[in-house]
Formats: C-alpha cells, structure tokens, sequence
C-alpha cells in the first residue's frame, strides 16, 4: 500500500487548492480513502474520509460545504477539492487509508486511531 499526496501550497483567505492522493497496491473497491490534518500544536483530524465499498461519506463540520472528496478511477488517484478557504484551515494534510472490512460498522469512518497506512503529507497555508 502506497500513498502520495500533493498539491499543497500558500493560498490567501478564500482560495481554492485541489489536494491530491496517489495510491497504489491495493484496489480502491474495497477501502476507505481519509483527508486528515494537523495544525502546529494541535492532534491530528479526519476532515474527509469516503468509503469506496458502501459510499459511505463524512465531512468534518468546519468543512461542509466548501471541501468535497472524490475519485478518479482512471488512475486511482482521490482527490481533496478545498474551496473558500480560511486561516483555520492551515495544516499539514494527508491521506490514509484501510480496508473497510476492519473499520467498525456503525460508527464515524473518519477516526485517525482506525487508520494504519498514511502518505508523507501536504502543507497547506492560508495567509494574505
């Protein structure tokens, strides 16, 4: 399992950035792909996570409405859509992924604990 992200960058408030997820080794089919950051002295979140299997989608709420997660299937590639960005939003962000089979049924698929593979990271900077 292979995971790379990029397309991080300096945005200013209510920006655009499209983030971007590399995978490879495994089949998309059967796993849950996560957005998660991390902010400078904070613990790491599940902004968006989708699970290819059930369709199952979850948005943090900070982000409803302005991030939308989605899938090329052409190249298994996953990508992060952030729109109208603010300042809040500054974090390292990265991808992660595990086989749906072993998250929890019934329960948030976006919970970092249920997650063992992760890309490197993304900066991503929201500043004027």
């Amino acid at each position: 399992v292979q995971l790379a992200e990029s397309g991080g960058g300096l945005v200013q408030p209510g920006g655009s950035l499209r983030l971007s997820c590399a995978t490879s080794g495994f089949t998309l089919d059967y796993y849950v792909i996560g957005w998660f950051r991390q902010a400078p002295g904070k613990e790491r979140e599940g902004v968006s996570c989708i699970s290819f299997t059930d369709g199952d989608t979850y948005y943090a709420d900070s982000v409803k409405g302005r991030f939308t997660i989605s899938r090329d299937n052409a190249t298994s590639t996953v990508y992060l859509q952030m729109n109208s960005l603010k300042p809040e939003d500054t974090a390292v962000y990265y991808c992660a992924t595990e086989p749906r089979s072993f998250l929890p049924y019934g329960r948030s698929i976006c919970d970092v604990s249920d997650y063992d593979y992760w890309g490197q990271g993304t900066q991503v900077t929201v500043s004027s």
